[in-house]
């Protein structure tokens, strides 16, 4: 009798020490994947999939709100995205020895910076990682730190490079960067360039998701130990951080587009 009593109170504590840690979260919450927080029509939403259609919303409202407003004289807004744009196409320009070619792939380039410099900014805003639902599951998560949407945008970058190379080259000349029958080096050297290209999905997708992984992690540890002074200038960092990633996706994309339509020798 006293062995039972003495049984069920240890696993009545048992359970009420579980269930007091699942109702207490403390702590730092790292999660790698991306978490699930609903579903419609059975696909599965998760909350980087929440945070870009904010970020997408948020690019409209900026488009709709300075484009509304363009004018022969224009204000100091109106210059200063005239002034960026202008400097980049003529960048892209350089860069591809044709403005038409510029003008062609810079709404592809501007789109790409905008959408993850955009997501990058709102990575610390109040609101992305703090919200939860369900079983401590954050309602908003910063996009970049899901490898699905890194991904996803490192596959339309390589196939705009290859499907320019083949367009611009044609298929067999394009082709013939990689499958070179001259002579046993220039064989080698085309099957290591065929596998560099393949390796770009991993490269584009890995570095911007594990450089704002990677910093958003430290931001949470640094604001769990030290919570009053130090996360503010890292936030600011990894803000930068976030510029300069968002740069060097788009910039990278330029580079291989032009090493693409660049004729085989």
């Amino acid at each position: 009798m006293t062995e039972t009593i003495h049984t069920e109170t240890l696993e009545g504590g048992l359970m009420q020490a579980e269930d007091a840690h699942t109702e207490s979260p403390g702590g730092v919450h790292i999660a790698l994947a991306a978490e699930r927080v609903g579903e419609v029509f059975g696909i599965p939403i998760t909350n980087t999939l929440i945070t870009s259609w904010i970020v997408i919303l948020l690019l409209i409202v900026i488009a709709w709100a300075v484009g509304r407003r363009v004018s022969l004289i224009p204000s100091r807004v109106q210059v200063l995205f005239e002034e960026a744009f202008s400097y980049v196409h003529e960048y892209m320009a350089e860069t591809l020895e044709s403005r038409a070619l510029a003008t062609r792939f810079f709404p592809l380039l501007m789109t790409l910076f905008l959408f993850i410099f955009t997501a990058n900014a709102l990575e610390f805003t109040p609101g992305i990682g703090s919200i939860f639902v369900g079983d401590h599951t954050p309602l908003l998560r910063s996009v970049n730190t899901d490898l699905n949407v890194t991904l996803a945008l490192a596959i339309i970058s390589f196939l705009v490079i290859e499907v320019t190379g083949v367009v611009v080259l044609g298929a067999l000349k394009y082709g013939g960067k990689f499958l070179n029958f001259s002579s046993p080096i220039a064989f080698a050297v085309g099957i290591i360039e065929f596998f560099s290209e393949i390796a770009r999905l991993i490269s584009f997708s890995f570095r911007l998701f594990g450089n704002i992984f990677a910093g958003e992690v430290l931001v949470l540890v640094v604001a769990f130990f030290v919570p009053y002074f130090l996360p503010v200038p890292l936030m600011m960092f990894e803000l930068f951080v976030g510029f300069i990633q968002a740069a060097i996706f788009a910039l990278l994309t330029l580079f291989f587009i032009k090493i693409a339509i660049t004729e085989p020798h």
